[in-house]
């Protein structure tokens, strides 16, 4: 239909109790009836998005979705058929547009998933169907934000717009762009998926180089966490104790047993955050 996708001004034909009717170019487009206020008359022009939903019935609504041509926004998968593509819930309640499987990566492992995010537009075949159409680079840096070198370190939430073999591009919330080198994360991202991530650099051009990885103390172990706690409430910042003292000391000083401190005491090293001194264990200033 000529009219799918776009958005119509169309004259008020008939109602009933569901549902209101306007004609369009000969084409009769049903209205909700609970998106108006006060019910329209017979005649009257009613203005809003015309589409046909998912049983191609010709519908209209006065509430316009996120997206449009040419109009890009996110949309969040709702439905994944690996011989079609995928399904983007945009804001209309009886239909949901798809990702053509044309427009997505070759490894289904891959594809978006339902409830990962992708930045589409509506675009309409030669047939006159609706399709989601992917936000190319130009888009995404049209839209981006130049990030400050003040943003070292923070946390981000980004949702990964594209895959290539050098790394992860990302969008964050902010609407900063973002890479994510394979170093820095323990497997490929999807298309599509949101992640959170924390900055570990601010390139000249304002992208944000970013890990998946946790920062050192966060990655430590339990035992690892309450050494340090004990560490940090110290009036000097170190204890009597190392790899090398005395399982019972060790067990009534901490109420584990000796590997298990000799492996607490293995994160930290290996974190940076403390050293063996002379038969102590010593605080390192905290690295973020």
């Amino acid at each position: 239909m000529d009219f799918n996708g776009q958005i119509v001004s169309a004259k008020v034909s008939d109602h009933n109790d569901k549902q209101v009717f306007a004609q369009y170019d000969g084409v009769t487009l049903a209205i909700d009836r609970n998106e108006f206020e006060t019910l329209p008359e017979v005649g009257s022009l009613v203005q809003g998005f015309a589409y046909e939903n998912q049983h191609e019935t010709p519908r209209l609504t006065t509430h316009l979705p996120k997206v449009g041509l040419d109009h890009y926004a996110f949309g969040t998968v709702v439905e994944v058929r690996r011989d079609l593509g995928v399904f983007v819930d945009v804001g209309l309640g009886d239909k949901d547009i798809v990702v053509s499987l044309d427009q997505l990566p070759e490894l289904a492992r891959l594809w978006p998933a339902r409830g990962d995010r992708l930045m589409i537009a509506l675009t309409i075949d030669k047939k006159h169907r609706l399709w989601g159409q992917l936000a190319d680079e130009t888009i995404i840096n049209a839209v981006a934000n130049q990030a400050k070198p003040a943003m070292n370190n923070q946390n981000v939430t980004a949702t990964v717009y594209r895959l290539k073999i050098a790394g992860t591009h990302v969008l964050t919330d902010d609407f900063y762009l973002g890479f994510i080198h394979p170093d820095e994360r323990d497997e490929e991202p999807r298309l599509g998926q949101v992640l959170h991530a924390r900055v570990i650099g601010v390139r000249p051009d304002g992208e944000l180089n970013l890990s998946l990885r946790p920062r050192a103390y966060e990655a430590i172990s339990d035992d690892a966490g309450m050494v340090l706690a004990v560490l940090q409430h110290t009036q000097d910042g170190s204890i009597p104790y190392t790899d090398k003292s005395d399982p019972e000391a060790i067990s009534k000083a901490f109420g584990i047993s000796k590997g298990a401190f000799k492996r607490a005491l293995g994160h930290l090293l290996k974190a940076r955050l403390i050293v063996e001194v002379d038969g102590k264990t010593i605080l390192l200033a905290k690295k973020e």
